[in-house]
């Protein structure tokens, strides 16, 4: 038994209840930039409990590393909370889980390795996992009119941006996981996790100016649900890269950490509506193609790691 793998199944579980917290945040007005500021101010504060491990640490002429690890990771949280409050929590969940697959492609790429065939065909399946989480039950026009026609339309859109949004968010994240696993060693987790979140936190302060409403403006609603996703959001995050800096086994981790999207579908099913999350209703056909979805997606992702 591989111990240092309960660190991404934690994380795996505490994502789907960030995710499940903030959507239903965003839904009562709490802002994709505001949420963006929040959490990487809460992951930072929680990542300094890792400063007494100590480390040999680097010269200053070296920042730029953490410092570009910091980049990547503000980038693909804010594609990650987007697709998250533009669309669907049982569709970004899954297709986030193709960061695996670019976590191998990046650590190919990185070390100059040959690209073997399982990684193609694990390419190859996480498309076809995409199609399947994109399809959606086309209404008949003589039982339905236009405005059935045309919220299927619009369905169609949001599931659009939400692939768009996720995709993106797991490149970034996974060209984070490799360069974490690259340069902590070196520098020692007590130093260049606290240090490169702590300029996360920083970078994220230009995003204050373009938060259109007033922090008083937030419903009071929204801010329980905001707290709550950050707070889990911070705990993961620090479950999961803690991991990879510690033990490195970077492919490996995001295997066991992909099974949030099994999760997230299985969550928005049976426990959704606690969170007021209404796509548990979009019917039992397309809840099943999603779960077919994650399932070949994962296959893709077992596919890469047994290689």
């Amino acid at each position: 038994m591989k111990w240092h793998l309960l660190f991404p199944f934690t994380a795996s579980l505490l994502y789907i209840v960030s995710a499940l917290f903030l959507k239903r945040a965003q839904q009562l007005g709490g802002g994709v930039l505001r949420t963006t500021f929040i959490a990487n101010v809460a992951i930072a504060l929680v990542f300094t409990a890792l400063l007494p491990m100590g480390g040999k640490g680097q010269p200053a002429s070296l920042l730029w590393q953490p410092a570009l690890v910091a980049a990547l990771f503000v980038a693909g949280q804010v594609f990650a909370v987007l697709a998250l409050s533009l669309g669907d929590v049982s569709v970004a969940a899954p297709v986030l889980g193709a960061k695996t697959i670019f976590v191998a492609w990046f650590t190919t790429l990185l070390l100059a390795i040959h690209l073997p065939w399982q990684l193609w065909c694990g390419a190859g399946l996480s498309f076809g996992a995409i199609i399947l989480l994109n399809r959606v039950p086309r209404p008949t026009a003589a039982a339905n009119g236009d405005a059935d026609e045309q919220a299927h339309h619009e369905h169609r859109r949001r599931l659009g941006q939400t692939l768009f949004f996720s995709l993106i968010a797991a490149a970034s994240y996974a060209l984070f996981d490799v360069l974490v696993q690259k340069w902590s060693p070196a520098w020692g987790t007590g130093r260049f996790l606290p240090i490169m979140f702590a300029l996360s936190a920083v970078m994220s302060v230009v995003f204050v100016p373009f938060i259109r409403e007033p922090w008083h403006a937030v419903p009071r609603a929204a801010w329980a649900p905001l707290g709550a996703g950050t707070f889990f959001m911070a705990l993961q995050s620090f479950a999961f890269v803690s991991g990879i800096a510690m033990f490195g086994d970077a492919t490996a981790m995001n295997v066991v950490y992909s099974a949030r999207g099994v999760w997230s579908v299985a969550a928005v099913w049976l426990i959704g509506h606690w969170f007021a999350n209404t796509e548990g209703q979009l019917g039992g056909s397309v809840l099943r193609w999603r779960l077919a979805g994650a399932a070949v997606m994962t296959s893709a992702i077992v596919l890469i790691v047994t290689r």
